[in-house]
C-alpha cells in the first residue's frame, strides 16, 4: 500500500493522490467483505436477514464506485458473459474444488442468466480464485485455456456439474472436461493451460480478490456491494435490481442515488 504522504508534504494533483485513495478504498473494502463474509458463514448458516449484508456499503458511495471500477467491461474477455454496456455487472470470484460455488453455479446462476442477461441488464465476470491447492490452481488454468477457444462457459458448467468435484481435476480428468465442453483442439488447450500466461491470469484474479478483502468462495461483488456465499437467488435477484435501478436513477438524474 501507499505510503501517507507527511503533513509537511505539498499538495499533490488529484490525480497523483488517486494510489492512495485507491489503497484506502481496498482496505475499507476488506474490512467490509471480510464482516459480510463472517455473517454468511457464522454458526447456524446465513442469517434470516442476508439481504441486509448486500447493502453493508449502502453508506459508503465513494467505496462502491472504487469497487465498481474493478468490472473489466471488456467485450473480449473470454471468462465473461453478458453486453459490456449492461447497467449492472456481477463479479464472482470462485474455486471449482468448492461446493458452494457448484451450488451457485447449478441452481442460482442459471436463473440469473435466463432473467438478466439476455435482456442486457446483468453482466457477469468471472475470477479465478483457486484456494484448495495445486488441484484448484490447474483447475482455474484449465477454465481459462478453454475460455481461449470461447469455451469457458461450458466448461465452467461440465467442471461445477453434480458429482464432478468428486472426480477430481488431474490432467486427463481436465482434458475429458476440456473436450466434454466443446474445445476443438486438445494439444493447444494443454498448451494453454499450462503457459505463463494461464498462470499470469489467475494469480491477476487471485491478487484482486484478495486485495478486496475476499478470504472465502464464492464471493461476489454486484456494482461494487459485497455479496459472501452461495446466498439464495432471492439475495442476488434484489441486489441486481437494486443496482439496476440506482443505474436507472444516475442515468435520469445525473446523480448517483444517496
Amino acid at each position: 500500500m501507499p505510503t501517507r504522504p507527511s503533513s509537511s508534504a505539498k499538495k499533490k494533483p488529484s490525480s497523483a493522490r488517486k494510489p492512495v485513495l485507491l489503497g484506502l478504498v481496498v482496505s475499507l473494502a476488506a474490512g467490509l467483505l471480510g464482516l459480510v463474509s463472517y455473517r454468511a458463514t457464522a454458526p447456524g448458516g446465513p442469517a434470516s436477514d442476508t439481504p441486509a449484508a448486500v447493502t453493508a456499503t449502502a453508506q459508503e458511495p465513494e467505496l462502491r464506485r472504487e469497487l465498481a471500477r474493478l468490472a473489466r467491461r471488456d467485450a473480449g474477455d473470454k471468462l465473461a458473459q453478458g453486453r459490456a454496456d449492461a447497467p449492472v455487472v456481477l463479479i464472482e470470484y470462485a474455486d471449482f474444488q468448492c461446493g458452494y460455488c457448484g451450488k451457485f453455479a447449478r441452481d442460482t446462476e442459471p436463473e440469473l442468466v435466463k432473467r438478466y442477461v439476455g435482456d442486457g441488464i446483468l453482466r457477469i465476470e468471472w475470477r479465478n480464485f483457486p484456494l484448495f491447492g495445486e488441484a484448484s490452481e490447474a483447475a482455474a488454468r484449465a477454465s481459462w485455456a478453454a475460455g481461449q477457444q470461447d469455451r469457458f462457459w461450458a466448461f465452467h458448467r461440465a467442471a461445477y456439474a453434480e458429482g464432478a468435484k468428486e472426480k477430481g481435476f488431474g490432467r486427463d480428468r481436465l482434458r475429458a472436461l476440456a473436450q466434454q465442453a466443446g474445445v476443438k483442439d486438445l494439444g493447444r488447450f494443454e498448451r494453454d493451460a499450462g503457459s505463463a500466461a494461464a498462470a499470469e491470469a489467475v494469480r491477476a484474479d487471485r491478487e484482486q480478490a484478495y486485495g478486496i478483502g475476499a478470504t472465502s468462495t464464492p464471493s461476489f461483488l454486484i456494482n461494487g456491494r459485497p455479496v459472501a456465499g452461495a446466498q439464495p437467488t432471492a439475495v442476488f435477484t434484489q441486489a441486481i435490481e437494486a443496482a439496476a435501478a440506482e443505474e436507472a436513477n444516475v442515468g435520469h438524474a445525473g446523480d448517483p442515488a444517496k
